[in-house]
């Protein structure tokens, strides 16, 4: 059942971010690629998954005794986290460019933007 929840909530991230992609507006455009970047983070840690550990996976545990706890791979929990420390950044950036073309040109219609010498 989470399963099937967990690929709900990521098919509907991309489809909005998607959704918000295609809009003319700069503003909206920067967040459709922030939630695309949100829902590809969401995506990578649902297919990281979750394992029965073992003494040879995590040498840590063998003082533990038999009773070893379900563990995750941390490589896809590092990179979903660098992942997410860049996207603020790109977020950021691109928040501060629109800004920029706003002051410059008195508007953030991308169209209105292409149609300008």
């Amino acid at each position: 059942m989470s399963a099937f929840v967990l690929a709900f909530v990521v098919g509907a991230l991309f489809a909005l971010g998607t959704f918000l992609l295609l809009r003319r507006d700069l503003i909206r455009v920067v967040w459709g690629l922030a939630i695309v970047s949100q829902a590809a983070n969401v995506y990578l840690l649902a297919m990281g998954g979750i394992e029965l550990g073992g003494f040879e996976t995590v040498p840590i545990l063998a003082s533990h005794g038999e009773g070893v706890p379900e563990t995750t791979d941390p490589v896809v929990q590092a990179l979903v986290l660098t992942a997410i420390v860049i996207g603020f950044g790109m977020t950021a950036f691109a928040l501060v460019l629109s800004y920029r073309v706003y002051e410059e040109h008195d508007t953030l219609d991308a169209s209105e933007l292409g149609d300008r010498e």
